[in-house]
């Protein structure tokens, strides 16, 4: 029986894709992409974390989405399965935002999450 493919770890909304090109530009170095993943903390248990990359880790999973390339760090991967990576423009912020299917909670001021493992079907 052949397995069923797992969804895509991330997505990037065409705004955020715009915005990551952007940023890499500008930045002043040769970065190949956007670095993605978790870290424990904050008053929820977790919180998403995104640097630049300037090389593939051992183990990352590679994401081409939108011209952009995103870095998924290894032990992430089961946390963002399905997630969705926006960016917002608001009245007085601008911000990536998660939409994150294995997301269960948040706190109230939305800088910490908590999350739970994607379950896969074998």
């Amino acid at each position: 029986m052949a397995r069923k493919p797992r969804p895509k770890v991330v997505k990037l909304t065409d705004a955020a894709a715009a915005r990551m090109q952007e940023i890499m530009a500008g930045a002043g170095e040769n970065f190949i992409g956007v670095r993605i993943g978790v870290k424990n903390g904050g008053c929820a248990g977790m919180e998403y974390e995104m640097s630049y990359a300037t090389e593939a880790k051992p183990l990352e999973e590679v994401v081409e989405e939108n011209g952009v390339k995103v870095l998924i760090d290894p032990k992430a991967i089961l946390f963002l399965i399905g997630t969705e990576i926006d960016f917002v423009t608001e009245k007085l912020s601008s911000r990536f935002t998660f939409r994150n299917p294995n997301q269960t909670d948040a706190c109230g001021c939305g800088e910490s999450v908590t999350i739970v493992p994607a379950k896969l079907d074998a």
